[in-house]
């Protein structure tokens, strides 16, 4: 008589996965372009949707107007160069408002551990999340300025002066791109260590603001040396004095011969920031 209480094995067909396994890199890029997506709000609801495309939104009513403006009176209110610092504090909002979706939520719903099981090492989890911030932070900047190109190609009267605009917009781009790069670092950074959403935007949005005060004392009471250095205390003037040092000497910051150290400062402000997130998922894993 068999024994009522013994364990019964049941062969309900499970059977080890042979089919292709497409790798680690496979997995970053997937999650590189969710990422791309959540910043967005693609695939989720209308609400998720409803702040990056209106900040997307601003960003292109801004460059329609320009567009408009240069259209009727026949030369720019605002060069290339100059879009990406009109815009730098909707960009500002922007990576407060993405980089918590794109990490706070992660950490609070305990999931790192799930993607970092295998394959996805916590250096590739970090990287691809910053390259997404980076990407949307630079999208909208650049189809803005794509725009301006497009209106300002139709008000120049010779075909030669479409390759003068051609070459002011892709210094603008590039110029774009420092912007996406290091306000994406930074943000990124920040929002990396608040689990809460709404925490990790204020912190965000602090880091921004509250050193620009102090960019306008130095500037105020200052001397000609301290003037010319006082952009380095905020990253939102940061990178408009490297702006200055690269497109347009001279500008409105005024960092003088100190342009190279602008440069400097911003490529240590971003490689430090990097470091740190690396650092920062190497103890959630």
């Amino acid at each position: 008589m068999s024994n009522p209480s013994a364990g019964v094995i049941h062969d309900i067909g499970y059977h080890r996965y042979d089919g292709p396994r497409l790798g680690r890199g496979y997995a970053v890029r997937s999650l590189y372009a969710h990422s791309v997506r959540t910043a967005f709000g693609l695939g989720r609801s209308a609400k998720a949707k409803i702040f990056p495309w209106a900040t997307v939104g601003l960003i292109g009513i801004v460059a329609a107007v320009l567009t408009a403006i240069r259209a009727q009176i026949g030369e720019p209110v605002a060069t290339y160069v100059e879009f990406p610092q009109l815009v730098t504090l909707l960009l500002v909002l922007f990576g407060a408002m993405v980089a918590p979706e794109l990490v706070s939520r992660d950490l609070r719903g305990g999931v790192l551990q799930l993607y970092f099981s295998r394959p996805l090492r916590t250096s590739d989890y970090a990287l691809a999340k910053l390259a997404a911030l980076i990407t949307a932070m630079f999208l909208p900047v650049a189809g803005a300025l794509l725009l301006m190109f497009a209106g300002g190609a139709f008000t120049v009267d010779r075909i030669g002066d479409v390759w003068d605009e051609f070459l002011d917009v892709a210094q603008a781009l590039a110029y774009a791109g420092v912007y996406a790069v290091t306000f994406g670092s930074v943000s990124l950074l920040v929002a990396s260590l608040a689990g809460r959403r709404a925490v990790a935007a204020a912190s965000v949005v602090a880091t921004f603001l509250v050193t620009t005060p102090v960019v306008g004392v130095l500037h105020a009471v200052g001397g000609d040396t301290a003037q010319e250095l006082a952009d380095l205390a905020s990253p939102m003037t940061l990178v408009g004095g490297v702006g200055d040092w690269l497109f347009e000497p001279g500008g409105e910051h005024g960092v003088g011969s100190y342009g190279p150290l602008y440069g400097a400062v911003t490529v240590g402000l971003v490689a430090a920031c990097a470091l740190l997130l690396l650092a920062r998922y190497r103890k959630v894993r």
